[in-house]
This record gives C-alpha cells, sequence and structure tokens, in this order.
C-alpha cells in the first residue's frame, strides 16, 4: 500500500471509528491497532508489545503528573468563594471606565485563568456571580454573556494551561516556556476585549448602566484585600515555576497545598467539598490522560506508516508559504473545533500539523501558542463549544442565542492569530528573557 493510500485509510478510520460515537480514547486506540493491522500487516503480539511500551512511557511522564494536581486545585477553588471575592475586589478598579463592571468579566477570568487552567472551570466560576450581578444592574445582554464566553476561554492560554501540558508533552518541548510563551499574547487577548467593550459602550452608552456604585479609595484598599487570596495563590504557582524553584508538577502542588490552606482558613473546607473536588477531578484527570496516552499510540503508528511525512511532503510541494500554512491550518482547526474538544484537538492533529509547521519554519514553542488558540475558538463555536453549553446552563439561554453574542469575541480571537502570526515575538520573547 503506497504512502497516500495509507494516509487516507489511516484518517477514513479516523472518521469512521470517532463518527459511530466511540469514547475519544477507545476510538484512537482501534485506529492505530487497525491501521498497524492493515497496512502494514504487524501481528497482533507485536501490536500488543509496541501499545503496552507506550502506555507506560506516556503515563509515566513526569510533567503529566501536573494535570490532576492543577484540576484538583481548581475543583477546590471552584467550591470556594473565590470568584466572589474577585468580583468584590474587581468593582471598584474598573467602574470608571466605558462599560464599567463589564470589564470584570475579562479582568476576573484572566486571573482566575491564572489559577485553574481550565477554560470550563474558569467560565463557570467567574459565571456564576458576574452574570447574576451584571442583569441586577441592567447591563447589556449580549456584552455580558459574550465577554464571559470569550474571556473564559482563556484557561486555556494563560498558565498554568492544562492543554499546554499536553502539548509539551506530545511535541517533547519545554512546559516551562510553553507557559510563558502564553502570557504575552493571553493579556493581548484580553486588552482585545476590553478594548471591545469600551468602544462598544462608548458608542452605545445604555450598554452599560450609569454609575451606581460609589467607590472611595477606602473600598479600594478593602478591594485590595479580597484580591490578596488570589494573587497569592499566582505567585505561588507561577512564580514558584519561572525562579526554578519548582518545577510545572511541584508548583501545581504548592498551589494545591495554598487553596486548602486559603479554604482552611476561611473555613469553607469541609468533609464533602474535599469529598466532591477529589471525584471531580478524579474523573476529568482520567478522561484527559487516557485521551493523552491513546493519542500517543495513535501518533506512533501513523509514525510507523509515515503519514505525517508523506502529508508535510505533499503540502511542501503546494509551495504554501508560512503564512499561507498559517492560513490554511487556520481554517482546518476552527473545522475541528465544530465537532471535537480542545484536548481531542490537539492530541488527534498533532503528530501530522506540527512536522508540517516546523518544515514551514514555525517554532514549535509559537505553534503551541497558535494551537491553543485555536482550540479556544472551538470553546465557542457551536454544536460543541463547551463554554457555550457552561453558559446555557447558567443563564438558560438558547445555545443559538449565546453562540451569536459571542460572536464579536470569536471575531477578535481570530484578530489576536493574525497579530501573533505577524508578531511571532510576541509568544517568543518572554520565553527568551526570563529563561535564556
Amino acid at each position: 500500500m503506497d504512502g497516500l493510500t495509507a494516509s487516507v485509510v489511516t484518517v477514513g478510520l479516523i472518521v469512521l471509528f470517532l463518527g459511530m460515537g466511540t469514547w475519544i480514547f477507545v476510538g484512537l486506540m482501534l485506529v492505530g491497532v487497525t491501521s498497524l493491522f492493515l497496512i502494514l500487516d504487524f501481528p497482533i503480539d507485536r501490536i500488543g508489545f509496541i501499545l503496552k511500551g507506550i502506555m507506560w512511557k506516556t503515563a509515566s511522564t513526569w510533567e503529566l503528573a501536573a494535570i490532576p494536581i492543577f484540576i484538583l486545585m481548581g475543583e477546590i477553588i471552584y467550591r470556594t468563594d473565590m470568584s466572589d471575592r474577585v468580583f468584590r475586589g474587581l468593582a471598584p478598579f474598573v467602574n470608571w471606565l466605558p462599560g464599567r463592571l463589564l470589564h470584570t468579566n475579562i479582568v476576573g477570568c484572566t486571573l482566575f485563568a491564572a489559577m485553574s487552567g481550565s477554560s470550563t472551570a474558569t467560565t463557570a466560576t467567574i459565571g456564576r456571580i458576574t452574570t447574576k450581578a451584571l442583569a441586577e444592574r441592567n447591563y447589556n445582554e449580549a456584552l455580558t454573556i459574550g465577554s464571559l464566553a470569550g474571556a473564559g476561554s482563556l484557561g486555556l492560554l494563560i498558565p498554568p494551561s492544562i492543554v499546554m501540558i499536553i502539548y509539551g508533552v506530545l511535541a517533547e518541548v519545554s512546559i516551562v516556556r510553553l507557559f510563558a510563551a502564553g502570557i504575552l499574547p493571553g493579556l493581548m487577548v484580553a486588552g482585545l476585549y476590553s478594548a471591545y467593550i469600551i468602544l462598544s459602550c462608548s458608542a452605545d452608552p445604555e450598554k452599560s448602566p450609569q454609575a451606581i456604585d460609589r467607590f472611595t479609595w477606602k473600598d479600594r484598599f478593602w478591594a485590595a484585600l479580597d484580591l490578596f487570596p488570589v494573587f497569592l495563590l499566582i505567585v505561588v504557582v507561577l512564580g514558584g515555576i519561572y525562579t526554578g524553584f519548582a518545577t510545572p508538577s511541584e508548583a501545581a502542588a504548592l498551589g494545591f497545598a495554598a487553596s486548602l490552606l486559603l479554604a482552611l482558613v476561611t473555613r469553607q473546607l469541609t468533609v464533602n467539598i474535599l469529598i466532591e473536588s477529589l471525584m471531580s477531578a478524579l474523573n476529568i484527570s482520567c478522561m484527559a490522560i487516557t485521551i493523552v496516552v491513546s493519542a500517543s499510540f495513535l501518533s506512533t503508528a501513523m509514525g510507523f506508516i509515515h503519514v505525517p511525512q508523506m502529508l508535510a511532503s505533499e503540502i511542501a510541494s503546494l509551495g504554501l508559504s508560512p503564512y499561507g500554512l498559517i492560513f490554511v491550518l487556520s481554517m482546518f482547526y476552527i473545522l475541528l473545533g465544530l465537532f471535537l474538544d480542545g484536548i481531542s484537538i490537539v492530541v488527534m492533529s498533532l503528530p501530522i500539523t506540527l512536522p508540517i509547521a516546523m518544515l514551514a519554519g514555525w517554532d514549535p514553542i509559537w505553534f503551541g501558542v497558535f494551537l491553543v488558540i485555536m482550540v479556544e475558538l472551538g470553546q465557542i463555536t457551536p454544536p460543541i463549544g463547551f463554554n457555550l453549553f457552561v453558559l446555557q446552563g447558567i443563564t438558560n439561554k438558547p445555545i443559538g442565542k449565546i453562540a451569536l453574542y459571542a460572536l464579536p469575541f470569536f471575531l477578535l480571537m481570530c484578530l489576536a492569530v493574525v497579530i501573533l502570526t505577524l508578531f511571532p515575538e510576541i509568544a517568543l520573547w518572554l520565553p527568551k528573557w526570563l529563561l535564556d
């Protein structure tokens, strides 16, 4: 079987098994096993030997230990009053801007993203508070829900990011550098969102009501105290990583210990909260890590079949410029985002797209940031946009209306991709400055 036929068969198997509604990790395993058996005529015992080695090598990777710990930290935070503190703490500092308290969605999600590493947790936690509070104050519904949908996705880009950890393991690049590379692009996206709110509310002042709440410098002082636990967690996690005191996995453990201590000090830690957090973190972690393991096996199978190399040479033969390639990949990832969750997008596409991007001259650290933004776009596009589902559960609005509210922020994120592509140093400067 020639390379092109083998590639078509492999892609066809992926579509077949996942289209049947098979669990993601089972589908990927079946594609790998079937491809090796049908295309290369590997005996079953040899396939089993390869699978056993890949499972052990991937599942025992030290960097993956950070995933369940970060998830557990996020679950503890989710079940405390941290989101209330973020809203109370930010309100006095953003009330003077056009759009006023709408900016609590943007800044609140940015801060929470730097603690949880999860888009869904960020959207759910901040959304529980701000959607109700802003509705009571008669803020524009479209801007309230749309900004929360867009800003909630920052949980994937601003470190610590679970998706970045998975990308780092699969692409074999430094997770610390990836975390550093995500900071400025994340702040840039948040800045674009806030700028849009400012312009929108300046053009139509009725989108944000006249200032009812009046804040003094005394209020700002007490608000800063509310934000202290948030900044403490950020300093513990990111400070530990960038000072070299802790690896990402060790920093996750420090963050979890700090979140437990904060919950204990504020008298919110109960046996039920601890059990619920552990069970939820166990479920999410098992899902994520089994997908990573199965994706590693599929990547190995595709390597045996030479699918990435063949596709890379085919695309290279098209003579696309580096910018043309990124445009094509962007369309490809937006399409995937309509049907797949973020982790699945990364693990399924990376063996094919990363070699092509590197062949075109793109840095793998930069490509990781680009890929995470593409995954973020999928979080706010129907029919499988998880942030849309979270907001539907919070607001009881139709999914189509929420997607329409999120559209301007989807376009702003596309603009961020264009800026990042034209100026890749936005992602690459900080890792060089911090770590070289």
